[in-house]
């Protein structure tokens, strides 16, 4: 009988190489990038089907909802999703699942893999994924390594003992050392070389196997993860482990932590399609550039353009490129990049400087996503602020007050159930609603199909901060968003 794998997909990155598509706020592997769907829901599919067990989920507080309606969009019940308290980067969470996985079905075989990376093959991955369990279960941690086509310095390396044909079956291959992220000499040195692969970040181990290597490696980072798993919270769910317990760990990948320690460790090789879409540069590569090296996205015009890249998030928007080369130009509505393709990697700088002078765009989206829905801003002035509001099927907001305003709510679409104070009513299409200052009230959406509605807020402060909850169905705290 073939091995179950138990996948772990994490997903609790910023993404800020890819701003300002990617923020804080909704981070890239929660964006449609590269199709239909988002790159998690992509990961989640990729990782799912007879061979796999439900996935575990590991990501922040402010995703957890998104992560559960975009399963839920594709169709996949996850086995747990863990909540870590803050970012600790790879080694931590892993431990974490592992910790969890171990107690319900010991010795198990998990793959821990990110949520944003672009495999365009998924049954050659499936394939790879499974020449790698007879090494994983007779104790190898697994690591997995991109066959190179390029000279890359954006990537670390795994360099093997002994150079790969170029047909090659991925069976595993004993793994001599990790190579940091190079530079252009040293890559094109590995590449030609023909002894080294792209680190893919994507590891197989049984939990016993991984539990070992961090009581040898990492004895303390063991002890305080087990605290802070056995210490862990459920809510409406989700696994919240302990805050003060993780606060105590370091932050280090696994890579790091163990993997570079380890012993009995090897490396399969993956020979498709693959890219961890780490800044536009990469984007621009998976897009797959014309003769002219031109890739465009939405409503984009390129006029005697060379080797750019032009990409238009709203229908609303044109954007025109007229003699660029080696250009990315990337139009938001409420934010443009232009970058030399070549300083692709440096747009995190950017984000950092607006984060340092207090601009609003370099960690949130106009459109802020909540458990029963989203909203975004169309008008803000002094006094007021003009919002849409959806609001999904059987979703409610939370009981509240405000102390600073007051709201009129206009239903454009669906139906909306309406309580304030102690009064309940249903409001249709062209109704709307007055709720006065200091009112306690809620809207619930009782139908089958998205409710839309115009709310126009009026008062002396309007910032998300001034919300009292009463009663919450999501379980967030009494002020604002969690």
């Amino acid at each position: 009988m073939t091995d179950i794998i138990h996948p772990l997909i994490l997903c609790g990155g910023s993404g800020t190489r890819l701003w300002p598509l990617s923020r804080k706020s909704y981070p890239k592997q929660f964006a449609r990038i590269t199709g239909a769907q988002s790159l998690f829901q992509a990961s989640a599919l990729r990782l799912s089907g007879v061979e796999f067990a439900p996935p575990m989920i590991a990501t922040g507080a402010d995703f957890r909802f998104i992560v559960t309606e975009q399963l839920a969009a594709c169709e996949i019940a996850p086995a747990a999703v863990l909540i870590e308290p803050e970012g600790r980067n790879t080694a931590p969470a892993i431990l974490a699942a592992a910790l969890i996985l171990q107690e319900q079905h010991p010795g198990a075989l998990m793959l821990a893999a990110p949520s944003d990376h672009v495999i365009s093959d998924t049954n050659a991955f499936r394939a790879t994924v499974q020449a790698a369990i007879p090494a994983a279960r007779s104790g190898d941690l697994i690591t997995f390594g991109i066959r190179p086509d390029r000279a890359e310095t954006g990537y670390g390396w795994l360099e093997l003992t002994a150079a790969l044909g170029a047909g090659d079956a991925p069976v595993p291959q004993p793994l001599k050392r990790f190579v940091e992220k190079p530079d252009a000499t040293t890559a094109q040195a590995m590449l030609d070389g023909g002894r080294h692969l792209w680190n893919a970040g994507i590891f197989l181990f049984s939990t016993e196997a991984l539990i070992a290597a961090f009581a040898q490696h990492q004895p303390e980072m063991l002890a305080t993860t087990r605290n802070a798993v056995s210490t862990a919270t459920r809510d409406l769910g989700f696994t919240r482990l302990d805050p003060a317990a993780w606060g105590q760990l370091e932050d280090i990948s696994i890579d790091y932590a163990v993997m570079e320690k380890a012993e009995q460790i090897s490396v399969v090789p993956y020979s498709g399609g693959w890219s961890d879409l780490g800044g536009w540069e990469a984007v621009w590569r998976h897009g797959g550039p014309d003769a002219d090296g031109i890739v465009t996205h939405g409503p984009t015009t390129a006029i005697d353009c060379t080797n750019t890249l032009l990409r238009a998030e709203s229908a609303d928007q044109q954007l025109v490129g007229i003699g660029l080369e080696d250009i990315i130009a990337i139009a938001m509505p409420d934010a443009v990049l232009v970058a030399h393709k070549d300083r692709a990697q440096d747009v995190r700088l950017a984000v950092q400087h607006l984060k340092d002078a207090g601009v609003a765009q370099a960690e949130t989206l106009p459109r802020d996503y909540r458990p029963w829905g989203w909203y975004e801003s169309l008008v803000v002035g002094p006094r007021f602020q003009v919002k849409r509001i959806v609001v999904r099927p059987g979703a409610a907001l939370s009981l509240q007050s405000h102390h600073h305003r007051a709201e009129h709510w206009v239903v454009v679409a669906g139906t909306a159930k309406v309580t304030i104070d102690d009064h309940v009513q249903l409001i249709t299409e062209n109704q709307s609603v007055y709720i006065p200052l200091g009112a306690v009230h809620r809207m619930e959406n009782p139908g089958k199909l998205p409710l839309t509605l115009i709310e126009v807020q009026t008062g002396a402060y309007l910032s998300e901060d001034d919300i009292i909850r009463y009663d919450d169905v999501y379980a967030r705290e009494r002020t604002p968003k969690t």
